[in-house]
């Protein structure tokens, strides 16, 4: 029994295949979509990528710009066959790419959900690698005369103005790493000195933090040092630094910002891949319905269409025993010792033992 049969005229089934030309050609349009959203994913990850850690977050903008362009391919191809199906005659061109066709595109379908299923998954390795990330850029805050790490006091800096937020976790997070250089100590001062030496690692460790995590909006000048030492400000309390620095981490900040751009992403493969869906329906319906024409051999009759001939259980158990065969035909009997000669009979017939009888004497020549 056929899924879902539909009946169709020659009416409808032109109909059908001129919207399946405008169908495609939009989809060339989703396939651009994919490939620019894509490209814009990469571009923003590329942009922070010194304070994530190695990983394969590259690995979902890739997928996006690999189904996007082929998208372009097989959508341009789509198009050209439902242009020649309006005229009967001209799908015999196409009858036997037509499956083909429609099984390329069914795995296609399956990619881009795949690919909105790894835009909604990805919160986890994202938040692993930006946890990583931002704590090696901390601990090389104060290196800004090292190679590769020239630039990483810039970059934070700039991560906290932007983002309005302190440190990893909070801007606690910079009491417990050395981000001050030591050629800005000032050794002749015992307190620098006694500092360093009661640290067991010999880092210059205090309660203060970088001015880029100062709250803008405070109603007073910020307060980046002693911050847990209420005597050392007038009218202070540390209770309330929050009117002085940005409460936020950064990873939360960060994570936040991916995360809303991969669920916007997401969201917009997930309707590509139902418009998708769609028209790989509507290809399915028109070569079946084309097929059946072709079997009653009148261009103007009226023709069923489908999605699948047999239902679910029979299609799944005719494909299997398919692909059985298919390794049955491959395979050598291994009983036989893999000698494919040891069945075949022999023409020539010998006598007992196989030894060939000795010719008589009057056979022999004199």
């Amino acid at each position: 029994m056929a899924v879902l049969p539909v009946r169709f005229t020659k009416t409808k089934r032109d109909r059908l295949a001129q919207v399946l030309w405008v169908l495609n050609w939009i989809s060339v349009v989703t396939g651009i979509i994919l490939f620019s959203l894509g490209i814009f994913l990469k571009v923003e990850i590329y942009k922070r990528q010194d304070l994530m850690s190695e990983s394969q977050l590259q690995s979902v903008p890739n997928m996006l710009i690999a189904v996007g362009l082929i998208a372009c391919a097989i959508n341009f191809l789509g198009g050209k066959i439902c242009y020649d199906c309006v005229d009967s005659n001209k799908f015999l061109h196409w009858k036997l790419v037509m499956l083909p066709y429609i099984i390329c595109m069914f795995f296609f379908t399956l990619s881009v959900l795949v690919g909105a299923l790894m835009c909604y998954s990805m919160h986890g390795q994202l938040e692993e690698s930006l946890t990583l990330g931002l704590r090696d850029a901390m601990r090389y805050y104060k290196d800004t005369d090292t190679p590769g790490r020239c630039f990483l006091k810039r970059t934070v800096d700039l991560l906290q103005m932007q983002f309005q937020c302190c440190g990893n976790e909070g801007f606690r997070d910079w009491f417990q790493i050395q981000w001050v250089s030591n050629r800005y100590l000032d050794m002749s001062q015992r307190e620098v000195v006694d500092r360093l030496r009661s640290n067991v690692e010999g880092k210059y460790l205090m309660d203060g933090v970088p001015f880029s995590c100062c709250n803008v909006n405070s109603p007073r000048p910020c307060i980046m040092h002693q911050i847990s030492n209420n005597s050392a400000h007038f009218n202070y309390d540390h209770q309330m630094e929050e009117l002085n620095l940005w409460m936020r981490g950064c990873r939360q900040a960060l994570l936040q910002y991916y995360t809303n751009i991969m669920h916007s992403i997401g969201f917009t493969v997930l309707i590509i891949w139902l418009f998708e869906l769609s028209v790989l329906t509507g290809v399915r319906y028109l070569q079946t319905s084309l097929e059946n024409v072709l079997r009653q051999g009148d261009p103007e009759c009226e023709s069923d269409g489908w999605l699948l001939e047999n239902s679910f259980v029979e299609t799944a158990r005719s494909n299997f025993n398919i692909i059985k065969h298919l390794g049955k035909f491959n395979q050598i009997n291994t009983a036989s010792n893999g000698d494919p000669n040891i069945d075949r009979t022999s023409t020539t017939h010998y006598g007992p033992d196989n030894v060939p009888p000795k010719p008589h004497s009057a056979d022999r020549p004199e």
